[in-house]
């Protein structure tokens, strides 16, 4: 076994990595840009050494610095995580070069693998049936768009050499190909450095069933069962758990075979994941989709179920033991579900969020099998969660011995999370869970886009606001003198003479919404870390930080509403004609100019965040009067970036 393993990534991945090596006596060696000087991976590291400025590209996706962080810290091995490098046969290979053990599969294996389009041949000629698409590497556009027409709408867009749902699009109209292609493109570039595509034929109400393998380098290879991903949102997991209620043991031992197979035809060893789209009324016809060359971010419900620990089954390959163990060795035991957790608004259709963690609670019951609940997280209170990263900030996983009994546990799990200061989804995982037909396991990926609208409040609920102006008198409360006497005059109860009690009104508005203007009940109970309301005879608790209050995995920041600051902004005066950032991130494409007429949806401007693009479009038809960003430019959420103002009607001007 190595002495000392470099771990080159960031967040929960990093300190769940740091959590294995700690428990073998392996010393930890963490890297961090200084956006993450402070951040909790490099807290719980053994040591840490900064590797450059925020910029990706300029830290933990630079080689050459990750090589020299191993060399000054004297290294033997290099764990690379999930994301930014995991994948990269190049980096693989400078790892080896290096005199570095990389704990993961082989350069060439990454390599074939990490080529959608050579891995659909490669196992094809395994005998693992694929999904029908394209073929060819490096095809053009028009390229790429005659092949979606021959294969018939619709179609999926994927990126060639990378997963996670970046760059990826579903086309149902052949007359948006030209603008999808580019933009997966644009998409596939950030995310991977190669905007290589090819098409898939897209099976409607799909399942994604996907499969762990484990391989040493004697040749010896082992599935551990599967894992069903298909609550997604943006071709992203949002859910995962395992055992799929979907297979039987018959299907689940021949689409275990079928991994083990695309395991050996790439010559894989280490920890991998073979994943297939299965069609939810025929689970026996599954296709290979790809292979995931590294750890897979779901994988804690594997280890929860067959009670391996797969970051040490990683290290112990890579220090070249044997797996020790035959297929007939591996049983699956129980039920595990995961939330992954993630910075996003899921009422603005889950855009990117960002901010400061004021106040954090982690439900956390430990990691082996039977502890009922388990948090992997990278956060600390004081955490910076800006648009530079990954939106994923930890995964709440839950187990039990049947499925009804995780459920009902990462439900208890999720209500109990608190993260004030950030906006985050574990509110809406939460009564996803609860949905009649995730509980009854009648999934498919595109349920979460079906239901969302039903998952979402319509409104924010009136004992919000009812908390946070309770929180706002309470602190116009005066303090008592030295004697102790208090001024009855400076108490804020709204006594008047021969008058009813009037307590003080607050002008309040939650981002995004209409203000509101409501009087305090002075019977609500505050204290620094809570705030409790009676309203309608219902007694309302929240956590509160600040401006935020939280409850039930929900959170919200209820802001105080100057009327006459409002109007004198910029997206006041432009009301409904204003295009604004839906997100903090940074702006990639501009398709207008000022003067330009425009019509009703058309595509203006990209905003970039966390690794997403999102477009804005013109809200009506007219003319662009005002574009006050350029390719580049950093924008926050709800600025201003352009004003289109409305196309003169001349039916309403003839009336």
């Amino acid at each position: 076994m190595f002495d000392t393993v470099l771990v080159a990534n960031r967040g929960e991945i990093a300190v769940r990595v740091v959590r294995t090596l700690r428990s073998l006596g392996v010393r930890s060696v963490a890297v961090f840009s200084d956006a993450d000087a402070d951040a909790r991976h490099v807290r719980e590291a053994d040591t840490a050494v900064r590797i450059g400025p925020p910029p990706a590209a300029e830290s933990y996706l630079s080689v050459e610095r990750l090589l020299e962080a191993a060399a000054r810290t004297g290294a033997r091995a290099v764990h690379p995580g999930y994301g930014f490098l995991a994948e990269n046969a190049a980096f693989a290979r400078a790892c080896t070069d290096a005199g570095l053990v990389f704990i993961g599969p082989p350069a060439d294996a990454i390599s074939l693998m990490g080529d959608k389009i050579r891995a659909k041949e490669t196992v094809r000629a395994a005998g693992v049936p694929v999904v029908p698409g394209s073929s060819g590497s490096g095809l053009t556009d028009a390229e790429l768009a005659d092949s979606a027409r021959d294969i018939g709408m619709p179609v999926l867009l994927k990126p060639s050499a990378g997963g996670g749902g970046k760059g990826m699009r579903l086309v149902r109209d052949a007359a948006l190909l030209a603008d999808e292609i580019a933009a997966a493109r644009r998409e596939a570039r950030a995310s991977f450095g190669d905007d290589t595509l090819l098409v898939e034929r897209w099976v409607d109400r799909p399942r994604h069933i996907e499969i762990q393998v484990l391989a040493d380098g004697h040749g010896n290879v082992v599935h551990l069962g599967e894992r069903e991903c298909s609550l997604q949102r943006r071709h992203q997991k949002i859910i995962e758990e395992a055992p799929s209620v979907l297979l039987d043991e018959r299907t689940r031992a021949a689409m275990g075979e079928a991994a083990v197979q695309a395991a050996r035809s790439c010559g894989y060893s280490g920890a991998g994941t073979v994943e297939f789209i299965v069609p939810g009324d025929d689970p026996a016809s599954y296709f290979f989709m790809e292979m995931n060359t590294r750890l897979q971010v779901e994988h804690p419900v594997t280890e929860l179920v067959t009670g391996l620990d797969l970051v040490e089954w990683q290290l112990r390959v890579a220090a070249g033991e044997r797996l020790g163990l035959t297929q007939d060795d591996v049983t699956l035991t129980g039920h595990a579900v995961e939330a992954r957790i993630c910075a996003e608004d899921p009422a603005r259709g889950f855009l990117p969020s960002g901010g400061t963690v004021l106040r954090l609670h982690e439900p956390q019951g430990g990691g082996a099998r039977g502890d009922g609940v388990r948090t992997d997280s990278g956060l600390t209170e004081g955490t910076e969660v800006g648009s530079l990263y990954d939106p994923m900030l930890s995964k709440v996983v839950a187990y039990g011995p049947d499925r009804a009994t995780a459920l009902r546990r990462l439900r208890a799990a999720l209500a109990e999370t608190v993260t004030l200061g950030v906006q985050t989804n574990a509110g809406f995982l939460r009564r996803l869970l609860a949905h009649p037909a995730v509980v009854a396991g009648d999934l498919d990926t595109g349920l979460v886009e079906r239901e969302v609208a039903g998952l979402v409040p319509a409104e924010v609920p009136a004992e919000v606001y009812e908390a946070a102006a309770a929180v706002r008198l309470d602190a116009l409360a005066p303090t008592a003198g030295p004697d102790g006497w208090t001024d009855p005059f400076s108490v804020p109860d709204g006594w008047r003479l021969g008058g009813e009690p009037a307590p003080p009104a607050f002008d309040l508005r939650v981002p995004g919404l209409d203000p509101v203007t409501l009087r305090a009940r002075p019977d609500a109970e505050v204290t620094p870390a809570r705030v409790t309301v009676t309203l309608d005879g219902v007694r309302h608790t929240f956590h509160r930080s600040g401006t935020w209050l939280g409850r039930d995995g929900d959170a919200w920041n209820v802001l105080d509403h100057d009327p006459v600051a409002a109007s004198l902004t910029g997206a006041a005066h432009a009301g409904a004609d204003a295009l604004t950032a839906p997100m903090p991130g940074t702006v990639t494409v501009v398709k207008a100019a000022v003067g330009d007429e425009v019509t009703a949806g058309q595509s203006l401007l990209v905003v970039e965040a966390m690794k997403m693009e999102h477009v804005i479009a013109a809200p009506h038809a007219g003319t662009v009067t005002a574009l006050d960003v350029t390719p580049g430019t950093t924008v926050a959420m709800d600025q201003v970036l352009a004003v289109v103002a409305p196309a003169r009607d001349d039916r309403e001007e003839q009336a």
